[in-house]
């Protein structure tokens, strides 16, 4: 197959500067990047909190720098690590009622975290207590499903994602992303993965590398396809969580996952809807309108007429 095209894609996972950690492109930058491949949207996310007002900064750059046409936007979302106060839902309602399109569970103060970090896991947040979601995590699950955004599952175990999951789909929340099960820290087994899909109809989130410590990354592609060609391209959403200075700046990212993809076997139409049919019901997105619009722009920047 000829080179993929990355016009309209979405991306519902990448990090970003400011941070405590330096990672390769700031908000701005990543916006100049999207916009330079005709991306169609793309999901900022930090594990100290908020990214939602990010977002709203970087799309007023983006309007000042390439006009108001550009068929982009960056979302944020939260994080209910201990920054925010872990299972918060005044701090999730108030992300939300900013315009957060997706709230994660914990990441670094996961009890899973803690544990593959060698650190101790009970320091970690709680979220199940004798077999049940603790009750704060059921208002944050009521205002995820009012708001219709998306329920990430962030850096929990296996078994905490079952009973999150389930309390989840029992209180109303239709958007269910599992965040790359196939990082070694959550550790997901395949079975277990396509046991979520098949009882729970969640969405797979599976990303471009995985972090292994002391600076090395390990590409995920074999085994994503794997993955694909077992539970079907419909389960599952093609993320970089990117942004890393080891790895490839995002764009390259993406488009190397991108063309593995179809250079071993996978459909065109497959990617499209890995890449953009997902993402965009996940966020609201129409699908018809953007192919115009993303076209167009993308060939403008490409003919050097955007400043």
């Amino acid at each position: 197959m000829g080179k993929i095209s990355m016009k309209g894609v979405c991306d519902m996972h990448v990090h970003t500067n400011p941070d405590l950690r330096l990672r390769a492109y700031d908000d701005f930058q990543l916006a100049d990047a999207a916009v330079r491949v005709g991306a169609r949207a793309i999901v900022i996310k930090t594990h100290l909190g908020f990214t939602v007002n990010r977002a709203y900064l970087t799309n007023q750059y983006v309007k000042r720098v390439y006009g108001e046409n550009t068929g982009f936007t960056m979302y944020g979302g939260v994080v209910m690590n201990k920054v925010i106060g872990g299972i918060n839902p005044e701090a999730v309602e108030k992300g939300l009622k900013l315009g957060a399109k997706e709230i994660w569970l914990p990441t670094q103060s996961a009890k899973r975290h803690l544990e593959k970090m060698g650190q101790d896991p009970t320091n970690g947040i709680e979220l199940v207590r004798d077999g049940k979601v603790v009750p704060e995590l059921l208002d944050v699950f009521k205002l995820i499903r009012d708001y219709d955004v998306v329920l990430g599952t962030a850096h929990v175990s296996p078994e905490e994602a079952f009973v999150v999951v389930e309390a989840a789909r029992d209180a109303g929340v239709k958007k269910i992303v599992i965040t790359h099960p196939e990082w070694w820290v959550v550790d997901m087994s395949m079975e277990d993965q396509i046991r979520l899909v098949k009882d729970y109809d969640v969405i797979l989130e599976r990303c471009y590398a995985q972090n292994m410590g002391g600076g090395a990354y390990k590409s995920n592609l074999p085994d994503n396809l794997e993955i694909i060609k077992t539970v079907g391209y419909e389960h599952v959403m093609v993320d970089t969580d990117g942004g890393q200075t080891e790895n490839p700046h995002w764009e390259l990212a993406l488009e190397e996952y991108m063309q593995y993809l179809a250079d071993h076997g996978i459909p065109e139409e497959h990617i499209y809807h890995m890449t953009k049919t997902i993402p965009y019901r996940l966020l609201g997105i129409e699908e018809e309108a953007e192919a115009s619009v993303i076209s167009q722009t993308h060939k403008t920047y490409q003919e050097g007429n955007v400043c």
